[in-house]
């Protein structure tokens, strides 16, 4: 991986965790050379973001955002906004799951 790219991801991945503040969705980073938080980790593809939430202790919703090479063209912080949108997004679709559950 090239310096810039590393460092580029290095710090989508600072901003993501500052503006991250749903405490019910863990988050395993899995970017070869910069931050994996999994040993579950594929690392044969693009790297990616993994969104992991347990409702009710017994129903686990997953989502991967994959940080194509399309994005990677991005700044940092427009990286990061679209990672934040895509959580977003999750929790909304969470949201709904629970809301109409009931």
């Amino acid at each position: 991986m090239e310096k810039a790219l590393k460092e580029k991801l290095e710090k989508v991945v600072d901003l993501v965790n500052n503006v991250m503040i749903h405490p019910d969705i863990d988050l395993d980073y899995c970017i070869p050379e910069v931050v994996t938080t999994s040993d579950s980790c594929d690392i044969s593809g693009d790297p990616y973001i993994e969104l992991k939430y347990v409702a009710n202790g017994d129903h686990t919703m997953m989502q991967k955002i994959p940080l194509k090479h399309h994005y990677i063209d991005k700044t940092a912080e427009d990286l990061a906004n679209l990672v934040t949108f895509y959580i977003e997004q999750f929790i909304e679709q969470i949201d709904s799951v629970e809301g109409g559950a009931q």
